[in-house]
């Protein structure tokens, strides 16, 4: 039976990605964390020490499952064997979410360590809603599905992509994890306006929120380029559109990512404990 209720089990608090070198320093003291989030694929071995760490985890901390690996928007059908690695690991762990992204990174027999934007079209859309059944009723629990980093847009697209991930969630009944650096990323990158597209997103459905970095570069015609890299602090702006957020949406479980460049763990709490305050600020 699918579980419904899962993506209300994380409470409305800074998480941060867990990376085992900071393992010592979160059991010693993880304060302002109340939640971590792990990257499903590199959690589907047999066993070992990074397992016993999580199991040790899971004892103290609401955890989040974040896959990267299911190609949600390949043309090609999922992987059987990762929906079962995916399907044993959530079923142990009983995480508090289960999210994926909107995106692709296979083709054909090929994986491509990437994850690639889609065209909003009626095609990617029905494709996409039928890779996310098949993900539930094989889980067994609700999906959040992430809006993507976009570099640039599709001729074909005719779908707006607010449009398009309201709709994927009338269709499956999953629900919606919001980047908020992905959308700032996406915006600039685009020349649209990132508060039009936060003050348009439908917050109920929102079950995740994620922070991270970026990284800042220059176009062919000297305009900015933003890509989606989680190797540095949120910036000022993404900060100001978090705030934004939070002011439609109310509080939500907001997570800090940082995955390249790992700095050491004051870093990364001290990126927590400003989420922390912007949500005490803001709904005070």
């Amino acid at each position: 039976m699918l579980d419904r209720t899962a993506m209300d089990r994380l409470p409305a608090r800074p998480g941060v990605g867990y990376k085992p070198q900071h393992f010592s320093n979160i059991l010693a003291d993880a304060a302002p964390v109340a939640w971590l989030e792990i990257h499903a694929e590199n959690y589907m071995g047999e066993g070992g020490r990074p397992l016993a760490q999580l199991r040790a985890l899971a004892e103290r901390f609401p955890l989040s499952v974040h896959g990267v690996g299911l190609s949600i928007g390949g043309e090609g059908p999922l992987d059987r064997d990762h929906l079962a690695r995916l399907h044993r690991l959530c079923g142990w762990l009983n995480p508090a979410s289960f999210s994926e992204h909107l995106a692709w990174s296979t083709h054909d027999a090929a994986f491509l360590n990437d994850l690639l934007p889609l065209p909003y079209t009626e095609a990617t859309l029905a494709r996409v809603a039928d890779h996310i059944d098949q993900v539930q009723d094989h889980v067994g629990r609700r999906m959040l599905l992430e809006n993507p980093s976009v570099y640039l847009d599709f001729t074909e697209t005719n779908l707006d992509e607010i449009d398009f991930l309201t709709e994927v969630v009338k269709r499956t009944g999953c629900g919606l994890l919001l980047d908020v650096n992905n959308v700032f990323v996406s915006c600039t990158n685009r020349r649209t306006d990132p508060e039009d597209y936060i003050d348009r997103f439908p917050h109920d459905l929102v079950g995740e929120i994620h922070l991270g970095g970026h990284d800042e570069d220059r176009d062919d015609t000297g305009a900015p380029l933003l890509i989606d890299a989680h190797g540095s602090e949120v910036t000022d702006p993404v900060w100001q559109l978090y705030a934004r957020t939070i002011r439609r949406a109310g509080p939500r479980p907001t997570l800090i990512e940082w995955d390249n460049d790992v700095p050491d763990w004051p870093v990364l709490a001290a990126e927590a404990t400003r989420a922390a305050r912007i949500l005490d600020r803001v709904t005070a």
